[in-house]
């Protein structure tokens, strides 16, 4: 049995700045302590010799290595942009005059 009590739920309600009911202090309490309980079991059986994991599935890295290549002119760069100007993307201007 944990230590999950209707004062302590009511505690943390208070700091969680959430106002509970008696009725839900009581399931609170239950299912708080249900987590605990489950916690408990799993930290025994977990042992040094069950190695740690983060993913159910080995993970690899999928990308290419980077490789030094040409970098693209002006004009392959601004060929398909909607609009563009002095050798530049044109863009609808978002800050006012001010600025």
């Amino acid at each position: 049995m944990s230590e999950i009590t209707p004062d302590l739920v009511r505690h943390l309600g208070v700091l969680a700045r959430i106002k509970l009911t008696d009725a839900e202090v009581t399931q609170l309490t239950g299912q708080l302590d249900a987590i605990v309980d489950n916690i408990a079991k799993v930290s025994e059986v977990a042992t040094d010799d069950v190695v740690a994991t983060s993913h159910p599935i080995p993970m690899s890295n999928v990308l290419r290595p980077d490789e030094v290549g040409e970098p693209l002119t002006r004009e392959q760069v601004l060929q398909n942009a909607p609009d563009a100007a002095d050798g530049r993307f044109r863009v609808t201007a978002i800050l006012g005059e001010e600025q």
